[in-house]
């Protein structure tokens, strides 16, 4: 059987070469030959390392988006040329590679087994952090196969994050549209952000923050309506570990005019208005459904009074 620990071990040295000393995709194979013969035995796959090298250069600007969406405050350039290049690798395999072959857990095992053989004292800790945050966004796949983990931290006692959001919506050649962001795992949902985070949040309220979060994430100005919802969930930092993030979520209305997605904007990468009926083939999030779905079913009769309002009267 080969193997495919010390496969990953050589490609993961080529990317770390092909990443310092910026060389082409086309000298990334050139660097992986001379690694193998070096390196490598009659028991590595090949195949598996081509494959491997290649789709992680293919991937790099998605994996380079999820990497900021689950690590936001490490900017690419400041982390680790080693610690980034596992991360790498270990995301392809987590998002790209074909799950009967590498389960979840593996593709995070493995990075980590590298992270502690390659990297420095916190790189361990540093990539399962990120890893794990990625897991928890894709629904833990395969989690019920892993078995019973003992002395976990009780829910309610995890730290808390507020955040606030909205299913905004604007009406224009009257039909409503929905203002969405789309994010690097392939799912669109709806805008939000942290309230309160910093020293000059503080003090602001949850409808406060959330304006002026939507407006700083897709650039609009938007007018609270009501509350439609809250979602919480657990969510993984690279340093602060588990915590729990607690969203509070609005019906907005706003002028529908052009949305302009912050740039660098963690893990987000395009911003779309949608007609309602158009909304039903979108991939969204399984906690989003029901917070979408009662806005839509709102703004429904809401447009089902204005026709009644609108019909003309019969003697």
């Amino acid at each position: 059987m080969a193997n495919r620990h010390l496969a990953r071990s050589i490609v993961l040295q080529t990317l770390f070469e092909w990443d310092t000393t910026r060389a082409s995709k086309k000298d990334a194979h050139t660097i992986l030959a001379r690694n193998v013969a070096e390196f490598g035995g009659e028991d590595v796959d090949q195949s598996f390392m081509d494959t491997l090298l290649s789709g992680v250069i293919a991937k790099e600007e998605d994996i380079n988006l999820v990497i900021t969406k689950a690590a936001p405050e490490w900017p690419l350039e400041r982390i680790a040329p080693i610690d980034r290049n596992i991360l790498r690798l270990g995301l392809f395999e987590l998002l790209f590679a074909d799950r009967t072959q590498v389960p979840a857990k593996v593709a995070i095992n493995e990075a980590i087994e590298l992270a502690k053989t390659f990297g420095g004292d916190s790189s361990g800790r540093f990539v399962n952090g990120v890893l794990g945050a990625v897991y928890k966004e894709l629904g833990e796949p395969g989690k019920d196969e892993q078995g019973k983990k003992g002395n976990k931290v009780r829910y309610e006692d995890l730290p808390l994050q507020a955040l606030g959001g909205a299913v905004v919506y604007a009406k224009h050649d009257g039909q409503y549209y929905l203002a969405l962001v789309h994010d690097v795992f392939g799912h669109w949902t709806l805008s939000k952000g942290k309230i309160g985070d910093s020293e000059s949040t503080a003090h602001e309220s949850i409808e406060e923050g959330t304006i002026r979060e939507i407006k700083e994430e897709i650039g609009i100005d938007i007018s609270i309506e009501e509350k439609i919802g809250e979602n919480e969930y657990v969510a993984t930092h690279p340093e602060r570990g588990k915590h729990r993030k607690h969203v509070t979520y609005f019906l907005a209305r706003a002028a529908f005019e052009p949305l302009r997605l912050q740039e660098g904007k963690g893990g987000l990468d395009d911003a779309k208005w949608f007609r309602l009926q158009d909304i039903i083939d979108l991939n969204f999030y399984d906690d989003m459904l029901p917070i979408v779905t009662m806005a839509v079913q709102k703004l429904l009769d809401q447009a089902g009074r204005e026709k009644g309002h609108n019909a003309p009267m019969h003697a």
